[in-house]
């Protein structure tokens, strides 16, 4: 469980060299000096492919907190079994793919379909780790 946790922590750090690479010259390209982006908003007024990217950042840092606590709880609890590891990987690319599609075409349809998708892997994970502390 533990490999699938540093797997979407890594993704979340080159998310964040992408948010970097992109927002940047974004910003020196729209002439907005670093000190007028202090506010949230003061932003949006940068491209897409600049601002979903940093949007994408922000959703890693939002719904896996949950999994990478699950996660930990299952370890700490000593209920790692292949299902859960499998639907911890599920997770995880189920992420990846978010991002990918969040990244690049950003189709929101498309996006909330792996989302969601994702979200009933955390579900499966809880239900179950429910069920073996009963």
């Amino acid at each position: 469980m533990l490999t699938p946790v540093l797997t979407l922590i890594v993704w979340s750090l080159l998310i964040w060299i992408g948010m970097y690479a992109t927002r940047i010259p974004a910003m020196q390209k729209a002439r907005i000096a670093p000190q007028d982006a202090r506010f949230p908003g003061s932003l949006d007024k940068l491209p897409d492919h600049a601002r979903q990217v940093a949007d994408n950042y922000n959703h890693l840092m939002e719904q896996p907190t949950i999994f990478y606590a699950l996660c930990f709880t299952v370890v700490l609890a000593g209920h790692t079994d292949t299902l859960n590891m499998e639907l911890a990987w599920a997770y995880v690319g189920l992420r990846i793919l978010h991002s990918l599609i969040q990244c690049t075409v950003n189709i929101v349809n498309l996006r909330f379909v792996v989302f969601s998708l994702s979200t009933l892997m955390l579900m499966a994970i809880a239900a179950r780790q429910v069920l073996a502390l009963m």
